[in-house]
């Protein structure tokens, strides 16, 4: 039983700047994107709070999926059956997850696999997740947009951004070091939005919108 989904924030931060709400970067490692349902693995999860990253009260789970991780993840992410073999279901860290959500808007990066996720986890359609997420990977591109530069999808990689703003990204695809990395880029990337005219929540969620980011 899925139970209730998290809290969602309070509809006045919308109209607030962005550094007055709380959020919570999130990111699934997966048993494989090819599976019609792939499984979590693990999640790593990182808040951010009055526009600081809040390292002391961050996650990291891992997660015993009921398949086995095809070798092609495995690969990517490095969690093999045997390492996964001692860790909870996804039933008993669903609690956790959710209070660690409640209350914050969710950052991600490419979040279309994470609402995907958090929708078969807690529930609730596709656009009740979207309405308080915001993608970091379409915001950086917004910014290339604002900033003159042009909007390349090969440059808008996790792992490409982190380096272009100088974020240390040791291990990509772990994802406690994904969701650090999206929650560091976020703070840069909000803050130079904001000196460019889009400086409330609401803003920048409409910011996240594909078709501003392909403009």
């Amino acid at each position: 039983m899925r139970g209730p989904l998290p809290d969602p924030p309070a509809r006045y931060l919308r109209h607030r700047p962005w550094r007055e709400a709380e959020y919570a970067a999130l990111d699934f490692e997966l048993t494989g994107l090819e599976a019609r349902r792939p499984e979590v693995v693990s999640y790593g999860l990182v808040p951010v709070r009055k526009g600081r990253v809040v390292i002391g009260e961050s996650a990291y789970r891992e997660v015993r999926p009921p398949v086995t991780p095809d070798p092609g993840s495995i690969r990517v992410h490095g969690l093999r059956p045997a390492d996964l073999e001692g860790a909870p279901r996804l039933d008993d860290v669903r609690d956790p997850l959710r209070r660690a959500l409640d209350g914050r808007f969710l950052l991600a990066w490419a979040a279309g696999i994470e609402v995907a996720v958090l929708g078969r986890v807690f529930g609730g359609r596709p656009w009740r997740w979207f309405r308080r997420t915001l993608d970091v990977r379409l915001l950086a591109a917004v910014l290339d947009r604002l900033e003159g530069r042009p909007v390349r999808p090969d440059a808008l990689t996790l792992v490409a951004t982190a380096r272009r703003y100088g974020v240390p990204l040791a291990s990509p695809h772990h994802a406690l070091e994904d969701a650090l990395a999206t929650a560091s880029l976020f703070l840069i990337v909000a803050s130079k939005l904001s000196e460019r005219g889009v400086p409330t929540v609401s803003a920048l969620l409409r910011a996240t919108r594909p078709n501003v980011a392909r403009r």
